[in-house]
């Protein structure tokens, strides 16, 4: 998180922390007295269909490849991963920042199909027939 109170997404996208909301619980797994009197585990919600943060064509992005991670347009994100909050929540931040700068790139551009060149060709028929005339030669018999 950068000192301006914002997620740095790509190069003019951010989400300010306003638009976030937390929740904390108890983390799963060991941990002994102390898992069981602390609220560790960071759950963040960020609701990607109705955030002003997002220009149109980016959100629209998001919302498309993210469609099955959302619930009514919101991003849920948990991490219980280390026994401290504070840790828990710069991961959960991390990882929606990782997952929108995923979800608002920009598709890859499309493969031009091209054919093998002559001498490509006539190398792959040549190491075929070499192929068929060692499998051929161990057939034979003696």
């Amino acid at each position: 998180m950068s000192a301006t109170g914002q997620i740095p997404i790509s190069g003019s996208v951010a989400i300010p922390e306003a638009e976030l909301s937390w929740r904390f619980s108890r983390s799963s797994g060991p941990g002994g007295q102390h898992v069981n009197t602390s609220a560790t585990a960071a759950e963040l919600s960020f609701d990607v269909a109705n955030s002003p943060s997002l220009p149109d064509p980016l959100r629209d992005r998001a919302l498309q490849r993210l469609a099955h991670r959302l619930v009514n347009g919101v991003l849920t994100i948990r991490a219980e991963e280390y026994r401290s909050q504070l840790r828990n929540r710069d991961a959960a931040r991390e990882r929606l920042a990782a997952l929108l700068r995923d979800a608002i790139a920009p598709p890859p551009r499309r493969r031009r199909p091209t054919k093998p060149s002559k001498g490509m060709i006539e190398r792959r028929l040549e190491n075929k027939k070499r192929r068929s005339t060692l499998k051929e030669g161990r057939r034979r018999d003696w």
